[in-house]
């Protein structure tokens, strides 16, 4: 039978304390907007929007990521009608879909929030979009 000998309570403490972990929360959130590579509409770039302000133009095949502010926003494509206000908080990541839906005359961009394990999955197959594609890289804090 091996047996260790402890310190007694009190005794044999450390010399020196643990150092401090010290991690800066992040101050931004993470938004990932992408489109499917599909041969319909290929050639547009709709434009994507952050509470009026012109964030993308997302090319086909492509995805953009990028750092805003935590709080209130509100998201669309051309098509107002579909959109998504999010409370952003920091750290968190958020994905969005823009998807063509066909009309009479033309077509017009929606934009979709999806969940986060789909985004993943779908942006493991695209493209990061072209620098110029983007428009804004930085608003004014929510109220």
């Amino acid at each position: 039978m091996v047996c260790a000998a402890l310190p007694a309570f009190g005794q044999g403490a450390p010399a020196t304390a643990p150092a401090a972990v010290t991690a800066t929360a992040p101050a931004t959130a993470t938004i990932y907007i992408y489109r499917y590579k599909q041969y319909i509409g290929a050639a547009l770039r709709p434009s994507v929007y952050c509470d009026g302000v012109e964030l993308a133009r997302i090319q086909n095949g492509r995805y953009v990521d990028l750092q805003l502010p935590p709080g209130s926003h509100t998201f669309y494509s051309n098509d107002k009608q579909v959109g998504a206000v999010v409370n952003l908080v920091a750290g968190k990541e958020y994905y969005f879909r823009v998807d063509l839906q066909t009309g009479f005359w033309k077509g017009h961009f929606r934009l979709e929030m999806v969940e986060p394990d789909q985004g993943k999955y779908d942006l493991s197959k695209l493209k990061p979009a072209d620098k110029d594609m983007i428009r804004q890289v930085t608003l004014p804090a929510a109220q």
